[in-house]
């Protein structure tokens, strides 16, 4: 049963994006808590990729190098690289999905951050109702 009543994105300020002899590419990020639950780079192949790490969590890289932006368009898969300061916590290699445009949902609660409620329905259909009672003023 899915529990999750928000979706959470957060801008990444800073982050590297690398290219080995081989032609691989490798995304630098800051570590995020948990382990990514099917992660995927979706790339509008302009200047924003969002990196959606599950169902809850998904990380904004706002202005992509110009000259990066065609490798990560002909990639179908990257390795991303989570760092706490110069300690990697976790690498994982996740799929590139070329879309035509990143719509973000939500509402900003600090400059990094974006939360998208979901609806009541997707909340009561989450919490697994069987019933359901009004009560207040007739």
């Amino acid at each position: 049963m899915e529990t999750q009543y928000y979706t959470l994105v957060e801008k990444q300020d800073f982050y590297e994006i690398i290219e080995n002899k081989y032609g691989e590419l490798a995304v630098f990020i800051d570590a995020r808590p948990g382990t990514p639950v099917d992660p995927v780079l979706e790339f509008d192949g302009k200047e924003t990729a969002l990196l959606k790490r599950d169902e809850r969590l998904a990380v904004r890289l706002d202005n992509i190098d110009p000259e990066t932006k065609n490798i990560l368009a002909e990639r179908e898969v990257v390795l991303i690289v989570e760092l706490t300061g110069e300690v990697v916590e976790r690498v994982y290699g996740v799929p590139v999905e070329n879309v035509e445009e990143i719509v973000f949902n939500g509402r900003q609660t600090r400059a990094d951050e974006l939360i998208r409620a979901k609806s009541k329905a997707d909340v009561i259909n989450s919490f697994g109702a069987v019933k359901t009672w009004v009560g207040g003023q007739k």
